[in-house]
């Protein structure tokens, strides 16, 4: 009975030209072989299962071919296999090739008798002696230490080949003195396409979809993807590759329960979304890879609504057809927000104690959306982004939008020109004129009119301004080209879930009162009491127990340290509008800095006592010296 050999052994590449989905690399060292410009080290890194090993063999065998083989397109590139040193290097006799496994060969002594190898010439005519180290990155430190020197200046006969997959464990030192070739992934097309050519010489039947199957699994590794054909090969009775087979045998989700559970979420059918998860784990299948490929679905779809970027979809016609139809069913705003609600999932699936529960739970928030956004009402995000409209966003006569001078909202109403558009408006660095007749608003908290500033509608973005206790959007005026840097677009957010309408609000012109110290200390305790019954820290209270001094309508206060400051940079805006409101004075304004405590040093110890009882008297020095004491620890 003749022994069994594995595919990934039976079919390794022998030539450069078999070697699949690296013709970067491959055409490289062809062009080097041709050209005679061969480095003395190459380093060959890449994600597992690629070609390094295998090309780092094909050009040891190439470059001490006797004959290369020569044609019109690629002269001189290709070993014969036939020659006595392509025959001894395939029956692994050949005295000019050494191949050495760094994991379990990585001490200064293995190193050190490797570079008395170098020192022996090539045999048997040879022109190269190569040395290919396997999985470079396991070597010591001070191996590569000692083995830098040899690889700096290597003899002219002495080629070096290192392959590794984490590159960025080797030293520094020992990358500068090789040349780099970066393998990829091997693309899912690729790898199908060589299965199918070992299945059709292994006389095996199979269908499309099952070579697709495998080579996506396989995630850019051509070993990994033929040790899953033969474990598949192997299942089939009949020799035969089937897609439902595969599938179970590979313990792989089907694309239609993603495409299902699509439809179902669109639908907002709770009751079946559940019954489809419960159906998908009773199968065997994780709950947190199930996340991770329908958030990978959502993903997919929001690609395939683009003709520009159908092309990131790597997979077969078959499934891409299904992709294509539900697409253009799903709303854009779904897709972006089924994503979101993903990826927070699959980031705190590991941190939930019911993860079934967890799942549940985001496929429930998924099935809402539908009521959520509402987006048959609303147009697409990709053609009009919602919550961001710009000044001309609505039609005219729109009430949401619409100004109208009133007398009787909180009385006359104020004009002012503004040369800016709203807050976060995509035209925010052009030259935009404020509509006639926009009136003046108030800030929220100190009353007095916002200069530059207009209203919007209740989708808008800005930020906020009262009147009678409602919140009103308003965006400042920005210079050309600024960015505004401030909570500003939250406050807005938050006010657009409360409110749609747009209210107008009347100056006040009162002047400015005056006040004295003792008005300001009772309105500052006052706020005190009031603030600690609202909020109850006791940090405020003992920032608004600390005594300030006033100079004009500036209050200023000594704090002992930044954390003391960072709470009175949140606490002012809440004191500056109650000061202002109640003192009737705008211009009142608080500023702190950072005054560093004096610490006095504690006296513990004898030697402590003594030298404060000689700091005050230095006599006492003289006396100690004089009679030749010491202190007594």
């Amino acid at each position: 009975m003749e022994n069994f050999v594995v595919s990934a052994r039976k079919y390794r590449p022998a030539t450069f030209d078999t070697v699949v989905g690296q013709e970067h690399i491959t055409t490289t060292l062809r062009n080097a072989i041709r050209t005679n410009h061969l480095a003395s080290a190459f380093l060959f890194c890449g994600p597992r299962g690629v070609g390094k090993t295998t090309c780092a063999r094909i050009l040891a065998k190439t470059i001490n071919c006797e004959n290369l083989i020569a044609s019109a397109d690629r002269p001189n590139t290709e070993a014969c296999d036939v020659c006595d040193s392509c025959v001894s290097f395939r029956q692994n006799t050949s005295f000019n090739v050494h191949e050495l496994d760094a994991a379990s060969n990585n001490s200064v002594d293995d190193i050190r008798l490797l570079i008395e190898q170098v020192r022996v010439p090539p045999q048997s005519g040879a022109k190269y002696k190569i040395y290919i180290i396997d999985e470079v990155h396991m070597l010591s430190a001070s191996a590569f230490n000692a083995f830098l020197k040899t690889l700096e200046e290597p003899p002219s006969y002495a080629i070096f080949i290192l392959a590794t997959t984490e590159k960025h464990k080797i030293l520094p030192t020992i990358l500068s003195r090789c040349q780099i070739f970066d393998f990829n992934r091997i693309q899912p097309a690729h790898i199908a396409g060589h299965l199918l050519n070992i299945a059709t010489q292994e006389g095996i039947a199979t269908e499309p979809d099952a070579l697709d199957l495998i080579a996506q699994k396989a995630d850019g590794g051509l070993r990994d993807a033929l040790s899953m054909f033969d474990l598949n090969v192997t299942f089939s009775t009949d020799r035969t590759l089937r897609y439902k087979e595969v599938l179970d045998n590979l313990h792989i989700l089907d694309y239609d329960y993603y495409f299902r559970l699509t439809d179902l979420l669109l639908s907002a059918n709770m009751p079946q979304t559940l019954l489809t998860l419960d159906e998908i784990l009773r199968k065997g299948f994780d709950g947190h890879q199930f996340i991770v490929g329908l958030t990978r679905h959502f993903r997919d779809l929001l690609v395939s609504r683009d003709a520009a970027t159908v092309q990131l979809l790597q997979v077969t016609e078959n499934v891409r057809a299904k992709y294509l139809d539900q697409a253009t069913r799903t709303p854009m705003s779904f897709l972006l927000s089924a994503m979101s609600i993903g990826g927070q999932c699959d980031m705190n699936f590991k941190q939930a104690k019911d993860q079934r529960l967890h799942v549940e739970l985001c496929l429930l928030k998924l099935a809402a959306l539908r009521h959520t956004l509402n987006w048959e009402a609303m147009p697409d995000l990709v053609a009009a982004p919602r919550h961001h409209p710009t000044i001309n966003a609505n039609p005219p006569g729109d009430p949401a939008v619409e100004l109208t001078n009133s007398s009787d909202v909180n009385g006359a109403l104020a004009e002012k020109k503004n040369d800016s558009p709203p807050l976060n408006s995509p035209i925010a660095d052009s030259h935009v004129p404020t509509p006639p007749g926009t009136p003046v608003l108030t800030h929220p908290i100190t009353s007095e009119p916002v200069n530059g500033y207009y209203a919007t509608n209740g989708n808008g973005n800005g930020n906020l301004a009262h009147a009678n206790g409602k919140p009103v959007l308003v965006a400042p005026k920005l210079p050309a080209g600024s960015k505004l840097r401030s909570t500003a677009g939250l406050q807005a957010k938050m006010a657009a879930d409360t409110t749609n309408e747009t209210v107008l609000v009347a100056v006040d012109n009162r002047p400015d009162q005056s006040f004295t110290e003792d008005d300001l200390r009772t309105v500052w305790l006052k706020f005190r009491e009031l603030r600690h019954e609202q909020v109850g820290s006791m940090s405020e209270k003992l920032m608004l127990d600390r005594s300030f001094t006033l100079d004009g309508t500036t209050i200023y206060l000594a704090v002992d340290n930044n954390l003391m400051a960072g709470i009175m940079v949140d606490l002012k805006p809440a004191l500056l509008g109650y000061l202002r409101e109640q003192l009737q004075n705008r211009q009142i304004q608080v500023e702190h800095r950072v005054e560093a405590m004096e610490v006095k040093k504690l006296i513990y110890s004898a030697q402590d006592r003594y030298n404060f009882m000689a700091d005050k008297n230095p006599a006492l020095h003289d006396l100690r010296k004089t009679l030749g004491l010491e202190v007594d620890y």
